[in-house]
């Protein structure tokens, strides 16, 4: 009997229609996005032999707009029709991908994926939202990683398809097939319904006066800090959220430098940065598929997933400068990036369940907005950090800082998590401030 629950259940998620449609336009879009990045990067670090300068601000043109923008796109998230928001993001960043095509500067190309992010960080909090309306409460750690696992999945056949097209057909027809993919995306996204705005939860749409129907007469700057407010007044998401933005900030100091690190490689190969890529690809893969068989808190997965992932990446910079045999050196490369992404998805996977399970419905678009703009703040801190280590000491150098950085990190979190536990445990019982929330539901 128990077994014919539990199988209901499981099944119950992929016969609803609306987030597998949401996935399907997930699937198409990721693959694409994964092809434009791979050859981005290939076409700026190697073909257009870019210093590590001009590397960094590819990622800083990337990150910015998450930056300013996330608890801005995150009010509008809650506001607006999320369906509406998440088409014209599709539609507007293949129009982007086009000019990415034609642009023949480093400049042009700045400008463009700065507009590409405006939309990027659009589509994100409105797509969680969207998620949280069209999925079961119990459903939704098995939402995250059904999302995760299709993401991962784009993550080694995107880069691989990405060397396949730009060995068959030359870079530019990735940014092609990229804008098609964004195309067929906001196809599928046509299809999807879900709750109306005026049903969701928080009271709004039953004819009766309430907190959350009175909100609109507060200020769009009000809105914007509350997304900040939420997390802080929570102990586990606030301290895995502090974990995740060191990560991600030590990360990026050796992770946007990875072409200037296979530059020292004699006759390294164009494909070279997709296959290491696939190969994170395939570990944080497994990582999704393990994670929640695992009985660890989610704060010592994070810490296991940090350290293993500062480890390898510290060994794959020995690796590049080590006396042996070239192919030796791929296999180290190859088998450290695998188990790279493998740390990374013991880092982001039970963030983002504890994330949306914690998140209300009515606030998805505030909260995920602001922790889309923090861990931009990190992301675009740590390729200056980075940029700037090269250029003084060299990739080398740069890796072995970061990846060891991140190792302490996670040992740091893994010593704390007891004390943070306790006091996350205390605020549950005490409940979430109510004050708090009525001011922020919508």
């Amino acid at each position: 009997m128990d077994q014919n629950v539990h199988k209901n259940r499981s099944n119950s998620l992929t016969r609803n229609r609306n987030f597998m449609m949401l996935l399907a336009a997930q699937f198409v879009s990721n693959l694409g996005e994964w092809l434009y990045l791979v050859a981005l990067l290939t076409m700026v670090g190697l073909k257009w032999n870019a210093t590590p300068w001009e590397i960094t601000a590819v990622t800083l043109s990337m990150a910015l707009p998450v930056l300013v923008g996330g608890p801005i796109a995150g009010v509008i998230g809650d506001r607006f029709d999320r369906k509406m928001l998440m088409i014209v993001s599709d539609l507007v960043r293949a129009l982007i991908l086009v000019g990415i095509l034609l642009s023949g500067s480093l400049w042009q190309v700045y400008i463009l994926l700065v507009l590409k992010g405006l939309m990027d960080v659009l589509f994100s909090p409105a797509k969680s939202g969207k998620v949280k309306e069209v999925v079961q409460p119990q459903h939704l750690d098995q939402a995250v990683t059904f999302s995760s696992s299709v993401e991962q999945m784009m993550k080694i056949i995107g880069p691989a398809l990405g060397g396949l097209v730009m060995a068959l057909f030359g870079i530019r027809m990735c940014f092609v097939v990229t804008s098609i993919t964004f195309l067929i995306s906001a196809l599928l996204l046509i299809g999807v319904q879900g709750r109306p705005k005026n049903a969701s939860v928080g009271g709004v749409g039953n004819g009766i006066p309430t907190e959350a129907s009175k909100s609109d007469t507060k200020s769009f700057w009000q809105d914007i800090s509350t997304g900040l407010s939420v997390i802080y007044s929570m102990p586990l998401l606030l301290s895995g959220l502090v974990t995740l933005c060191s990560v991600l900030l030590v990360l990026q100091m050796a992770d946007t430098q990875t072409v200037t690190l296979f530059r020292m490689i004699p006759g390294v190969a164009d494909n070279m940065l997709g296959y290491c890529i696939s190969a994170s690809g395939f570990g944080t893969l497994l990582a999704v598929l393990i994670v929640r068989k695992i009985g660890w808190s989610t704060l010592s997965k994070m810490g296991v997933g940090a350290a293993a992932t500062g480890i390898v990446f510290a060994i794959s910079a020995v690796a590049v400068v080590s006396p042996l045999p070239e192919a030796m050196v791929y296999v180290i490369l190859f088998t450290a990036f695998f188990l790279a992404g493998a740390g990374g998805g013991f880092v982001f996977i039970p963030f983002q369940m504890l994330l949306m399970k914690r998140t209300p419905e009515h606030m998805t678009g505030r909260v995920f907005g602001t922790v889309g703009s923090l861990t931009s703040a990190a992301v675009i801190v740590g390729p200056m950090l980075g940029g700037f280590l090269v250029t003084a000491w060299g990739p080398v150098m740069t890796f072995i800082i970061s990846g060891m950085g991140t190792a302490m990190l996670g040992f740091i979190l893994i010593a704390l998590k007891g004390k943070i536990e306790r006091k996350d445990n205390n605020t549950l019982d005490e409940s979430l401030p109510v004050q708090a929330v009525r001011e922020s539901a919508l």
